[in-house]
């Protein structure tokens, strides 16, 4: 077996949906064995989000959804039912010789079942254990619920999110993808990673303290360092930017192509490439900052400029020109991509039922400690009797016992 990065870290992973599975697909990524506690009968609320549906070994759709199959690969699934007795102290006696807890319960519902990070620190006090919920675990909007869309409304990426007003289609749009969890779940797979190195240091756990609400405006850093420094609303540009120009998707001959001028010297050569060196060299927008005030009236001449030629005809120009410019893809286009195939983003999961299941690689590349993907996702349950058997010593009779109870 090939040792990875946390090969040698246990999870306890007590996650569901979206910003908690993400964190920790990315610890079992690094190798970290994750154990991931569902409820009996239904399991995280994900596996239910379809269509689409993961194939079973024949193909067919089977009772698990993609969007489950995205944040949850290479973990076991054990089946346990928090809310009772013996349930409880099955999650503690797991937590005892875990080096991690993951979990996104709303503020006071774990310790409702004494198994707060203050109850398992008690019986592990090297245990890193990280709470992930909307707000915090302080303030007071802590016990509120809340999703994604709601984070990107109350964190102000929303309101530059857009075209702007007045213009078809104009007003706040949030992300086509759900970015303050995975934010968050990106948060706190560092946050984690730092604490365990500390612990190797001290000796000691401790309790992370991760926030979707936080994490957005943190992911929004540079539009609100700029508002803040300005004391003025950032304004939404729709495919623009608020501090580049050209910076943007333009009209072509026959589609579209994004132009993404990052400094002087790219204006200069994208000038002459498309046959107007007299721009770089007017005053008004040979700088960065005089093209920003001047965006009104420079655009108009380099979208008729644009419209000229064809994408293709202007990608190879610009890309030869050291000019970054590129198409806009649809996902059949992007896995299709040379590079993307090169990289081999995509990669196919082995079923515990058969078959295959698509996802994409973990973008972190180790030239020590490199990472594969070994296992899909798992079914509800499929680890349960492996795991308390194995690492609990329950034997075959207590299992079914517990199986009968409906506590697993």
């Amino acid at each position: 077996m090939k040792i990875k990065p946390l090969s040698h870290i246990r999870v306890l992973d007590l996650t569901r949906v979206l910003a908690g599975p993400w964190c920790t697909q990315n610890l079992a990524d690094l190798g970290a064995e994750v154990i991931k506690i569902e409820r009996p009968g239904a399991g995280d609320d994900t596996r239910g989000w379809g269509p689409p549906w993961m194939p079973d070994a024949n193909g067919r759709p089977r009772e698990d959804s993609g969007y489950y199959a995205s944040a949850n690969r290479g973990k076991k699934s054990v089946t346990v039912d928090i809310s009772t007795a013996q349930g409880q102290e099955i999650v503690r006696r797991l937590a005892k010789d875990s080096d991690v807890l993951v979990e996104n319960y709303k503020v006071g519902t774990l310790a409702r079942y004494g198994l707060s990070y203050e109850d398992l620190r008690a019986v592990n006090p090297s245990l890193v254990y990280c709470s992930i919920t909307g707000f915090g675990q302080t303030g007071p909007y802590r016990h509120r619920p809340g999703y994604d869309f709601i984070f990107q409304g109350m964190g102000g990426l929303m309101s530059i999110t857009g075209e702007a007003d007045g213009l078809p289609g104009g007003g706040p749009q949030k992300v086509g993808v759900a970015v303050a969890d995975i934010t968050t779940g990106m948060y706190a797979s560092l946050a984690i990673t730092a604490a365990l190195t500390w612990r190797e240091r001290s000796g000691q756990g401790q309790h992370i303290d991760m926030a979707l609400l936080d994490c957005i405006l943190a992911f929004g850093s540079n539009p609100a360092v700029n508002h803040l420094v300005s004391g003025k609303e950032p304004k939404r540009y729709g495919n623009a930017h608020a501090n580049a120009v050209p910076y943007q998707v333009f009209d072509t001959q026959d589609g579209r192509l994004i132009v993404a001028v990052g400094n002087d010297s790219q204006f200069a050569a994208y000038c002459r490439e498309i046959q107007r060196p007299d721009l770089a060299q007017d005053p008004r927008y040979a700088k960065v900052s005089g093209r920003l005030v001047h965006r009104d009236t420079l655009l108009p001449q380099l979208s008729q400029a644009m419209a000229t030629d064809t994408s293709a005809a202007w990608q190879r120009r610009l890309e030869s020109a050291g000019v970054p410019c590129g198409p806009i893809n649809t996902f059949s286009e992007t896995f299709s991509d040379p590079q993307v195939v090169h990289r081999k983003l995509r990669v196919d999961l082995p079923l515990s039922t058969g078959g295959t299941c698509p996802g994409i690689a973990s973008p972190m590349r180790f030239s020590e400690t490199p990472l594969d993907h070994a296992i899909g996702p798992p079914v509800l349950g499929e680890h349960t009797q492996d795991v308390l058997t194995q690492r609990l010593g329950l034997s075959d009779a207590a299992l079914a016992q517990l199986r009968a109870a409906g506590v697993v």
